[in-house]
């Protein structure tokens, strides 16, 4: 089985400084900032900007999450890249069965209200793959 119509929703750069990288993305490429949020929950603040129907979203962590220890290990740089799917729980059951591994069990609650899950790199060819299925 595969999964139907996934579009490539945005791609997931860890950054030190929301603040400080912003500033590149706006100014020096020209990208339309779509605003910030907070996932407490999760130890991290997200900002987005629109890069021609795509979406670049930065991600700084806030302590003792994984943008922090990802950064920590790799420096900052791209994190993951995400395609949107119409049902994700029903993309990863189907990607499941075809043997692909995720980083969770069950999708959980994303930026804006998505659900969202995370599959391996080691199933992906080294990328960090995140499906979002909006809310």
């Amino acid at each position: 089985m595969t999964v139907k119509s996934a579009k490539l929703e945005h791609v997931g750069v860890a950054v030190e400084s929301i603040v400080e990288a912003r500033r590149f993305y706006e100014e020096a490429l020209g990208l339309t900032f779509g605003g910030e949020e907070v996932l407490a929950e999760r130890g991290l603040k997200l900002a987005f900007l629109d890069a021609g129907g795509v979406k670049i979203e930065l991600l700084e962590g806030l302590g003792e999450d994984p943008i922090s220890k990802f950064i920590e290990k790799r420096g900052p740089g791209i994190h993951h890249i995400c395609f949107k799917v119409a049902d994700v729980d029903e993309a990863a059951a189907s990607l499941r069965a075809d043997g692909y591994e995720f980083v969770t069990d069950a999708p959980y609650e994303g930026a804006h209200g998505s659900r969202v899950i995370f599959m391996k790199p080691s199933s992906t060819f080294g990328v960090l793959i995140e499906l979002i299925q909006e809310g």
